[in-house]
């Protein structure tokens, strides 16, 4: 079970810093991303990190603003948001996939968490 919070209303420029905790499993097993869903759109992806958080990888869109880093010990895996946009305001879904590749896409994960909403106003 993968559970998400941390999100917020946020001004542009501002930051946030989401988090993903894991229950009932060995988190060290999946690898994580993130993904985001804005009304009227589909589900897209931002981030992944590997097992061990040796490999990292985002989207474009988000590339030198986000961060994702994990801590096994913990078994939760964070979203560092800063530089803010309105264009970032979205549901924001962690998910965990036992798959070694195809991070990027959203079907390559088998474990989803339930959102958190991040809002960033003008």
């Amino acid at each position: 079970q993968l559970q998400a919070s941390g999100g917020g209303l946020v001004q542009a420029g501002g930051s946030l810093r989401l988090s993903c905790a894991a229950s009932g499993r060995t988190f060290s097993s999946y690898a994580t991303g993130w993904f985001r869903q804005a009304p009227g759109k589909e589900r897209e992806f931002v981030a992944a990190i590997s097992r061990s958080g040796a490999f990292t990888y985002y989207a474009d869109s988000v590339k030198g603003r986000f961060t994702i880093s994990r801590d096994n010990a913990k078994n939760t895996v964070d979203l560092q948001m800063s530089s803010l946009k309105p264009e970032d305001t979205a549901v924001y879904y962690c998910a965990a996939t036992p798959r070694a590749s195809d991070w990027f896409s959203r079907r390559a994960y088998d474990y989803w968490g339930q959102g958190t909403q991040v809002t960033v106003s003008s």
